[in-house]
């Protein structure tokens, strides 16, 4: 959320810089994310000055050149060569010095330098309106008011206010600090200012009224509508805001439109309550209906979309037809244009509950909305009617017709709580005087009911719809005292659990651990993402989405299936920052539905939830370095990290099942399984699913299943023995074998001949060429032979390595090279 400086001005007397109210807004719940300045002209007109010109003569070698001398306000008058027809002497004109940069109106930038033209120095410049940026005009040098002293910024002089944006997280609970009047009601609570609210005396303003009958209402459903306000308003001239009106919008990034719809905006961002304004004369039968409409209707909102209605999607209806879906979107048939004469002004408190479902049922996320769904001020929808109401007459012209009439058949309450000062101490930290506490809640809006001894009885203001009990009135006091203010204890008083890790808690920091010490960085990724990732798969059809009923967008829409997509999403994020070398790691639940179990279980079996660990690597290896050449990241080098985990839980990874994987996911790919069900995969992400999210380095990408991990680190027994005493002997054999023979299958055969002295197999080499039979390649092999009890003769190492060379022979055709 966007505010304002300059316009936080309007309501409390702000001495404060903008960098120390950041820090108060954030000290007081408000959190300031960033400050961006804003000048009114690119640049701020830093190093321009008023200068008056003392002298002006022709240019000894340049006819159309002028030479001058112009004061501006500092030492000795400075000599500039002007080109400018109309330049005098006795002009108070704009003066850019050396040093300065001008952004002219054409989108050039030019720094100003000594220079010479035509022989004569000149040490500076006379500037026209477009070299400033302050207009288009290129006739001649601007000329200033000659009240003006030389060496006055030229800001200062024009009156440019430059402000301060803030943008400010808000967080669920606070919308009533989502406008202007929100946030400066708190730095006034803060600073003990007085707050000067424009909706404090709009009770008292008299409006112009004329003659006639303004748009009935009738509220049905009023669960969904508890209150509506409205006023007609009829004789307006729609045209263009003035400049205050537009410079405000602007400054939080609000487009302008024309008078009367930039008015509701303006009250909106300055009080916080949504308006709506319908074209008067286009509401059928004059009379406003709110109410639920058939399940099925059909209605345009403003973005071109036609809409299925809901039963129970509140609508802003006329005598004939919808014109508004109530407190989320417009229709484009009722809406304000040049031609209109006559509006109908809204101003609504409506259930919250009811604005949240229709916003999440029709993908649609607004101002009004944003500020409904989370609570608006029931008392407010007045006070913010007559405060629009007067703007559109001041600039818009016309006259009230008939009154503004309120439909409130059950006003909202305030909640009353109940403070004990035992109870506040104990959760402060800190005994805080009665008197401070009273003051703190008088300055929040807080109606003190009743004071006793022991605590006092309050009255929490309407429009603070998230305190409800003590805990969080004594919140809103601690925010206000300050949290800084609470001195460190000298003691901390709490209770230990002595507990050890779960064996999945066990596992995940060890795989961790292992990859963040091989260079890679974990990630979280959210586990909602978009269905669009899985419509064209088959890998993950889109009949097992697990979809989200209300979700909060498009893009959170479905409960992810694999860890793929937000790593993609991760990588592209990097990448697009000039981060191309990344390597990452994600620990994460994905979830899959099972129609054929849903068939028989509707409750919660149809649903799946596994765990998964995914990897990605992209880019070089490691960063560039003088003493040897980087390397990018291939299939083989994620393979490695793969197994290297597998293998860091006493897993055999040649015992497990290893096959081509075919997938829309990846382009080449390999799958890892026991006994049928899948354990992990391993592939080059395809230019497809690259594509997607823009990425155009080669992306390498694994899923491993936690699931299994965590019950294969379970069956997996560890088994300490002593370091043996005889020396290992090791011995190569170069095999000529067909190219459908997989090392896994002549490692396995080597392992069953002997069973008691091969203690490793390892393959150094493979070569495939013309000097070999088409169809065959040569694996070298090597062998670690080790007896634990005696050292090896060659006479047994001989028999050993010719009883495997037999096998292979025997199961694989294998000849030695």
């Amino acid at each position: 959320m966007k505010i304002a400086h300059n316009w936080l001005k309007d309501y409390v007397a702000l001495r404060e810089t903008p960098e120390r109210t950041a820090e108060i807004l954030t000290a007081i719940g408000l959190e300031v994310e960033a400050i961006e300045e804003r000048e009114a002209v690119k640049g701020g007109l830093q190093g321009v000055v008023v200068g008056e010109v003392l002298t002006c003569a022709p240019h000894p070698d340049a006819d159309k050149l002028r030479v001058t001398t112009v004061d501006v306000g500092a030492g000795e008058p400075l000599q500039i060569v002007c080109g400018a027809p109309n330049v005098a002497a006795g002009q108070k004109v704009p003066v850019a010095t050396v040093g300065a940069t001008l952004y002219f109106a054409n989108g050039d930038e030019v720094k100003i330098k000594k220079s010479k033209l035509r022989g004569v120095e000149s040490w500076g410049m006379i500037c026209a309106e477009d070299e400033l940026g302050l207009g288009a005009s290129h006739e001649g040098i601007m000329t200033l008011d000659a009240a003006l002293a030389p060496g006055t910024p030229l800001r200062e002089a024009l009156s440019l206010e430059s402000d301060t944006i803030f943008e400010i997280g808000l967080t669920p609970n606070r919308v009533d600090a989502a406008s202007h009047v929100g946030v400066a009601r708190d730095l006034a609570a803060y600073l003990n200012l007085p707050l000067q609210s424009p909706v404090r005396d709009v009770d008292a303003m008299t409006l112009r009224k004329g003659s006639g009958r303004g748009i009935a209402i009738t509220v049905v459903n009023s669960d969904a509508c508890p209150r509506y306000t409205g006023v007609t308003i009829r004789g307006v001239t729609v045209a263009p805001s003035p400049e205050w009106l537009q410079k405000r919008l602007a400054a939080i990034d609000v487009r302008a439109i024309n008078n009367v719809v930039d008015i509701t905006n303006y009250v909106l961002h300055e009080i916080g309550q949504p308006l709506h304004a319908f074209d008067a004369d286009r509401i059928a039968g004059g009379e406003v209906i709110v109410k639920t409409c058939p399940e099925g209707t059909k209605f345009v909102t403003l973005d071109g979309i036609e809409r299925t209605l809901s039963a129970h999607d509140l609508m802003i209806c006329n005598a004939r037809e919808p014109m508004c879906i109530g407190g989320v979107f417009g229709g484009p048939a009722h809406g304000i244009t040049e031609a209109t004469t006559s509006v109908f002004l809204e101003s609504a408190y409506f259930n919250p509950v009811w604005i949240r479902k229709t916003a999440r049922r029709h993908g649609l996320s607004t101002d009004a909305s944003f500020r409904y769904e989370r609570g608006a001020d029931p008392q407010v929808t007045p006070a913010a009617l007559r405060r629009a109401a007067a703007l559109i007459l001041e600039i818009a012209g016309g006259d009230i017709v008939g009154d503004i009439i309120d439909v409130y058949p059950a006003p909202v309450a305030p909640a009353v709580v109940s403070l004990s000062y035992a109870r506040i101490r104990r959760l402060i930290g800190k005994t805080i005087d009665s008197d401070t506490i009273i003051d703190i809640l008088r300055r929040l809006d807080f109606d003190i009911r009743e004071t006793t001894a022991e605590g006092l009885s309050v009255a929490v203001p309407t429009y603070r719809v998230d305190v409800t009990r003590e805990c969080d009135v004594i919140e809103e006091i601690l925010r206000i005292y300050g949290y800084n203010n609470i001195e460190i204890p000298t003691h901390t008083t709490l209770s230990i659990a002595p507990g050890m890790h779960s064996g999945k808690e066990t596992m995940q920091q060890t795989a961790s651990d292992y990859l963040v010490g091989n260079g890679f960085y974990e990630m979280m990724n959210n586990s909602l993402t978009r269905a669009e990732y899985y419509r064209p798969l088959q890998t993950f059809p889109e009949s097992k989405m697990v979809r989200i009923l209300n979700p909060l967008s498009s893009d959170l829409n479905v409960l992810r299936q694999t860890l793929l997509f937000g790593g993609l999403e991760s990588i592209a994020h990097n990448i697009n920052r000039r981060q191309t070398d990344v390597k990452l790691f994600e620990w994460g639940h994905c979830y899959a539905f099972d129609a054929d179990a849903h068939a028989h279980d509707t409750t919660l079996g149809a649903y799946v939830e596994t765990l998964q660990l995914a990897l990605f690597a992209t880019g070089f290896t490691s960063a560039l370095h003088w003493r040897r050449p980087q390397e990018r990241s291939d299939f083989f080098y994620l393979k490695g990290f793969v197994e290297g985990i597998l293998t860091r839980f006493g897993i055999d990874v040649f015992r497990l099942e290893m096959a081509v994987a075919p997938s829309d996911l990846f382009a080449e790919g390999i799958r890892y399984s026991q006994k049928g069900r899948v354990c992990a995969t391993l592939g080059v992400v395809s230019s497809a699913q690259r594509a997607v999210f823009d990425i155009r380095q080669p992306v390498y990408a694994a899923e491993i299943s936690g699931d299994w991990l965590l019950k294969a680190v379970r069956s997996t027994r560890v088994r300490y023995a002593e370091l043996p005493k005889f020396p290992e002997v090791r011995r190569d054999l170069a095999l000529v074998v067909d190219e459908a023979v997989t090392y896994a299958q002549l490692r396995d055969i080597a392992f069953k001949t002997e069973r008691n002295l091969l203690q490793r197999v390892s393959l150094f080499d493979v070569y495939r060429g013309d000097k070999l039979p088409s169809g065959k390649k040569q694996y070298a092999l090597s062998f670690i032979l080790q007896d634990k009890e005696k050292t090896l003769t060659d006479q047994h190492i001989e028999r050993i390595m010719d009883a495997l060379l037999k096998a292979f022979e025997q199961h694989f055709a294998a000849t030695l090279r």
